[in-house]
C-alpha cells in the first residue's frame, strides 16, 4: 500500500548506544508519566448511548473467541517458526521467538504519545541462546524484567540505523534450552516523532471537538509503536488494555472484549480490553483512538467512524456481508469472527489498511452511491491474503498483494461478472506499465522478488509492481493450469497449507509445482525471469477488451468532436444514456483517456462544460470521478463550482490544484 506519512518533528532525546541498563532511560522526563492518566475533560454526550451499544454489541464476544478458537490450531500445530532471516529485522526471531504479547497501554494527548507495559511470551528455539534481540525506533526503556522471577534484566541499544531504527539486546540471566520459553515485561513510551503513531487535533478530525489517533505499522513501523520483532516472520498472538481519555473510543485489529471499564481511581480515564487470537504478523498491530461510532451492517460486521459521517458509513458499506461471502466462496473460511470497517478523519492519507477485524478506510469512499466499496474487496481478500497467509519478509511482498488483487479481482467477478474482472485486469496491467516507466525498467524495484540487502527501507521499494506484477503473474498460471477452476481449486489448498504461516516465494513455487505436477504446461515457465528480473513481464496475457473499448470508443468520440479546439456541442447524439450502468471504474477510464487524447490541445470550453452537464460530472461525489474530472476542467479553463480548498478538505485528495482560486 502506498503511504504518504505525517511525522512529528519534536525531538525529545536519543537512545544511548553501548551500554547495558536496567532502570529509564529518560527517569526525568516530564512528558512521560507512565501509567498516569491524561486530563481530558470534555465530556462526551454521546458516551452513555454508546455504553449501551458496547454492552450489547461486545455480549457476544466471548462466542466470537469461541468460534475462533475453534478454527485455529493449538500453537503446537501451528508449524510457523520461520526459516528465513528477514533484512529488514534485527530481531534473532530464528533463535527466539516472540509468539504472545500482552499490551497494557495509555493514550497520552497531551504528550502525544502512548506508554505502559509490554509482556513477551518468549519459545526458545536454539538451545544456548542467551539473549532476545528486538526491534526499536525511538522508544525509550524504562525498564526490561523477568516475570517469573522479577529480576531486573540488562539490555542495551546499538547504534541507530537511518532505515532500520535501533536493536535492542535484552541479556537473559541464564542459558535458554530448545523448548524452553521465558516472559518478559518491558516498560516504555512512545516519543512524539513515532512513525507509527498519527496524533490529530481537533481541528484535523470531521468533528472538530475531540483529538484521534491512529496508527500505521506497516512495513516496519511497529517497532516505534512497542519493542517487538518487526518481522512477518515471526507471528504472534496478542492482548491488549488500552486506557483512554473518557470521552473516547478505543479500538484495535483485535476482538474487543465487554464493556470498558472505569478508572478505579476516579481519574476521566476508561480501559478497553482486546484480544486477538489468530497469530498476525507485527505490522498489523492496529490502534484507533477517538469519538467513535458504530451501525451494525451485517451479521459479522459494523462500520465505525465519527458521529458525523457513521450514517453515511453505513449506507455505503451495506453489501460488505456479500463481498465476505464471496470472498469465502473462493478461499474458504474467514476466521477472524469479526469484519469491522473504520472510517478514519478527511485527514488519513491513505485508501485502506487491511488490519484484521478492522479495516482502517479512508472516507473518500463515502460517494453516495457506493460507486467506490470495490475498495472493501481488496481489503477483505487480505483477511485470506497477507493477513492469514503472509509473505515472510518484504522482499516477498508480492505473495501479500498479488494474491490479494487477484482474489479481489475474483470477488469482483462473482459479484459484478466476468467482464468486470477482465476490465479491472486490463487497466490494472496499465497500471504497471505506468509505474515500471516512472521506476526504470532495469530497476531492482520492478523485479517480483526485489534486493532489499543492505538497509533498505522496505517503504521505497512498494508501488504497483508487486500488486499488479504479482497478479499478472497468477492470472498467467492460471492460463497454463487450465482455467479458473483448477487454479481456485489449487488456491484454497494453497490457503489452508499455509494458513497462520509464513512463506517465502521459492515455497509458493515448490507448492505449485507439486500440486500441478502432471501438468505438462508448467515446464514452460520461465520462473527466474517471472520473480528476479526487473521490468515487464516476459508473457502478454489476454483480457477481454469489452468495457475497456466502450470507455475508450466514447472518449475517442469526444475527441474528435473538437479536434481544433474551437469549440462544439459534442459528438452528434450524445446523451446521459452513453454513461448509463457504467461503474466509476469505467468512468474514470473515460475521463482518462480522454485527457491523453488532449495531452497537447485541451478541449474547448464550451466542449468541455456540455460534456459535463451532460454526465453530471459537477455534481459527483466519487472522488475518483472528480480528480479525472478536474484535471480535465483546468486544462481546459473551465469554471467547476466548488473551490479546490472545499474538494481537498471533503475529499482528502491531490489532483494537482495547488490554489484556491475558482475555475
Amino acid at each position: 500500500m502506498n503511504a504518504l506519512r505525517s511525522f512529528n518533528s519534536s525531538l525529545i532525546g536519543r537512545n544511548i548506544p553501548g551500554t547495558f541498563r536496567s532502570t529509564s532511560y529518560f527517569p526525568s522526563s516530564p512528558l512521560l508519566p507512565l501509567g498516569a492518566a491524561s486530563v481530558y475533560l470534555r465530556a462526551s454526550e454521546r458516551h452513555a448511548n454508546y455504553s449501551r451499544q458496547q454492552t450489547l454489541s461486545r455480549c457476544n464476544s466471548s462466542r466470537i473467541l469461541s468460534r475462533i478458537a475453534a478454527s485455529t490450531p493449538h500453537t503446537s500445530e501451528l508449524s510457523t517458526m520461520p526459516t528465513t532471516q528477514d533484512h529488514s529485522s534485527f530481531a534473532n526471531y530464528l533463535q527466539a521467538a516472540v509468539t504472545h504479547i500482552d499490551l497494557d497501554l495509555s493514550v497520552h494527548f497531551d504528550s502525544k504519545t502512548v506508554g505502559g507495559t509490554a509482556e513477551l511470551h518468549v519459545n526458545v528455539n536454539q538451545s544456548g541462546t542467551t539473549e532476545l534481540l528486538l526491534d526499536t525506533r525511538d522508544l525509550i526503556i524504562n525498564s526490561v524484567a523477568d516475570k517469573h522471577t522479577g529480576q531486573d534484566l540488562p539490555f542495551k541499544f546499538a547504534e541507530e540505523h537511518k532505515a532500520l531504527g535501533t536493536k535492542l539486546t535484552i541479556g537473559l540471566d541464564k542459558k535458554l534450552s530448545e523448548g524452553q520459553s521465558i516472559n518478559i515485561v518491558i516498560s516504555f513510551s512512545t516519543m512524539p516523532k513515532s512513525t507509527a503513531l498519527q496524533f490529530l487535533d481537533p481541528s484535523q478530525t470531521a468533528g472538530s471537538k475531540h483529538p484521534y489517533l491512529f496508527t500505521q505499522c506497516q512495513a516496519i513501523h511497529a517497532r516505534s509503536f512497542i519493542p517487538c520483532q518487526d518481522t512477518p516472520a515471526a507471528k504472534l498472538t496478542y492482548s491488549a488494555a488500552i486506557t483512554v481519555p473518557t470521552p473516547l473510543t478505543a479500538l484495535m485489529s483485535a476482538v474487543p472484549q465487554n464493556s470498558p471499564e472505569a478508572s478505579a481511581d476516579g481519574a476521566p480515564t476508561h480501559t478497553f480490553k482486546f484480544q486477538q487470537e489468530v497469530p498476525i504478523p507485527s505490522y498489523l498491530l492496529a490502534l484507533a483512538v477517538g469519538e467513535l461510532e458504530y451501525r451494525q451492517i451485517g451479521p459479522r460486521s459494523k462500520v465505525w467512524s465519527e458521529p458525523s459521517m457513521v450514517e453515511a458509513g453505513a449506507y455505503e458499506f451495506a453489501d460488505t456481508a456479500k463481498f465476505l461471502s464471496a470472498a469465502e466462496e473462493v478461499a474458504g473460511e474467514y476466521v477472524w469472527g469479526v469484519y469491522d470497517l473504520l472510517l478514519l478523519p478527511p485527514s488519513f492519507p491513505y485508501g485502506g489498511m487491511e488490519n484484521p477485524c478492522l479495516t482502517f478506510v479512508t472516507p473518500t469512499l463515502l460517494a453516495g452511491d457506493r460507486s467506490l466499496v470495490n475498495v472493501v474487496a481488496h481489503e477483505i481478500a487480505h483477511s485470506w491474503t497477507g493477513n492469514l497467509v503472509t509473505n515472510a519478509t518484504w522482499e516477498h511482498f508480492w505473495l501479500n498483494e498479488g494474491f490479494t488483487v487477484f482474489l479481489e479481482r475474483k470477488i469482483i467477478g462473482r459479484l459484478h461478472g466476468e467482464k468486470a474482472l477482465q476490465f479491472h485486469a486490463a487497466n490494472g496491467y496499465l497500471s504497471l506499465v505506468d509505474s515500471i516507466h516512472q521506476i526504470g525498467e532495469t530497476h531492482n524495484f520492478t523485479a517480483l522478488v526485489p534486493d532489499l540487502s543492505g538497509g533498505v527501507d522496505p517503504d521505497d521499494s512498494f508501488s504497483k509492481v508487486p500488486y499488479e506484477k504479482g497478479f499478472y503473474f497468477l492470472y498467467y498460471l492460471q492460463g497454463l493450469v487450465g482455467g479458473s477452476q483448477p487454479f481456485e481449486a489449487f488456491l484454497k489448498t494453497y490457503l489452508q497449507h499455509f494458513k497462520f504461516k509464513t512463506l517465502t516465494t521459492t515455497d509458493f513455487k515448490n507448492y505449485f509445482c507439486d500440486h500441478f505436477k502432471d501438468a505438462e504446461a508448467i515446464q514452460q515457465i520461465d520462473w527466474q525471469t517471472w520473480l528476479y528480473s526487473p521490468g515487464l513481464p516476459p508473457v502478454e496475457n489476454d483480457y477481454d477488451p469489452a468495457l475497456g473499448q466502450a470507455a475508450e470508443a466514447l472518449a475517442k468520440k469526444w475527441h474528435t468532436s473538437d479536434l481544433m479546439a474551437v469549440g462544439s456541442t459534442g459528438p452528434q447524439g450524445a446523451s446521459p444514456d452513453d454513461t448509463k450502468d457504467w461503474s466509476s471504474e469505467m468512468m474514470v477510464a473515460f475521463l482518462d483517456k480522454l485527457a491523453s487524447y488532449r495531452a497537447k490541445q485541451p478541449m474547448h470550453r464550451k466542449t468541455t462544460r456540455r460534456m459535463a452537464e451532460l454526465y453530471g460530472l459537477d455534481s459527483s461525489k466519487n472522488a475518483e470521478i472528480r480528480g479525472s474530472w478536474y484535471k480535465l476542467a483546468i486544462n481546459a479553463g473551465v469554471y467547476v463550482p466548488m473551490s479546490v480548498s472545499a474538494c481537498v478538505r471533503s475529499h482528502n485528495r491531490t489532483v494537482g490544484i495547488v490554489t484556491d482560486r475558482k475555475l
